[in-house]
């Protein structure tokens, strides 16, 4: 097959790069630990022609589509944020040029975030909106509920082929900052996984009551648990882990709607644990979204 796009999802402590055809398979790929925070001296512009240069001196002057945090404020260029409703077709024409691409490349230009611009509480994803759009493409659907775990896991709504809606949950980033920076962590043992500890959690989760303040009453008797015997230091990170997730899990599915695990390997046993524990039904989608949704967004933009 001819190589007709180069495509990068670029984060911030790494990137990923794809070589596709024209009809989006990927020919060859590339990884790297030079996300946006981490570029160790070098250029975004240098960065670039290093990891995929290769490929746009053999094939030509490829087209590039980068997404990603490389898109926000900290990044290569800002890629402003296209508000919800989001489709293919909004990303496309919302997509921004890079002014100083390296010699060599066709077209360089970064794909947006999605903004969900309400007054309360407002929202922004920047990545995983391509995800969700080759998810979509890959799964053949145009509706459903799809979640990305992750530090910051993201809850996407979908309808008719467009993100209608999002909710961001700091899950990830308040067990670290609980287990390492709490008194809850001094009880807590560096093991290997507790399926019983995460068991026990998640069974925690399903029994909160009393509206959005249980689970910071929940969350101390994780240290009484251990206090009076109840729970072992080798279980208590996972107990806690478990309580977290599950409430994540009943509040952003309402504790019965069904939804589609999208990325992360890792976190995403744990996910279909809880939410199997929890009687929520839910599917997994298949590996390769990020380029897919890439490619999809390349195709609407005219690259291909």
């Amino acid at each position: 097959m001819t190589p007709a796009l180069i495509t990068l999802d670029w984060g911030t402590s790494s990137l990923r790069a794809y070589l596709m055809a024209a009809d989006g398979t990927v020919l060859d790929r590339r990884a790297s630990g030079q996300g946006i925070m981490a570029l160790g001296g070098a250029t975004f512009p240098g960065v670039l022609a290093a990891v995929a240069g290769g490929w746009a001196h053999a094939h030509g002057p490829l087209p590039v589509l980068l997404s990603g945090m490389v898109g926000s404020r900290q990044g290569w260029v800002e890629a402003r944020y296209a508000p919800c409703p989001a489709g293919l077709a909004d990303l496309a024409a919302a997509l921004v040029d890079v002014p100083d691409a390296p010699p060599g490349f066709g077209r360089v230009a970064v794909v947006p975030g999605v903004l969900k611009d309400e007054e309360a509480a407002p929202d922004v994803i920047r990545g995983e909106e391509v995800e969700v759009l080759g998810a979509l493409s890959r799964l053949r659907l145009s509706d459903g509920l799809f979640v990305l775990p992750g530090t910051h896991s993201k809850w996407v709504r979908v309808r008719e082929g467009a993100i209608a809606t999002f909710s961001t949950y700091m899950t990830g980033e308040v067990f670290a900052a609980l287990k390492g920076h709490t008194i809850l962590g001094r009880m807590m043992g560096d093991g290997g996984f507790s399926p019983d500890g995460f068991r026990r959690g998640v069974e925690a989760a399903a029994g909160l009551t009393g509206g959005a303040g249980a689970l910071l009453g929940r969350l101390f008797s994780i240290r009484a648990l251990g206090l009076t015997g109840r729970l072992a230091e080798a279980d208590s990170a996972d107990f806690l882990s478990g309580l977290l997730i599950g409430a994540e899990l009943m509040d952003a599915t309402r504790g019965h709607e069904p939804f589609t695990l999208v990325a992360n390997p890792a976190l995403t046993e744990r996910y279909e644990v809880a939410a199997t524990r929890l009687g929520l039904p839910q599917a997994r989608a298949p590996d390769g979204c990020g380029p897919a949704g890439q490619f999809a967004v390349a195709q609407a933009a005219g690259f291909i």
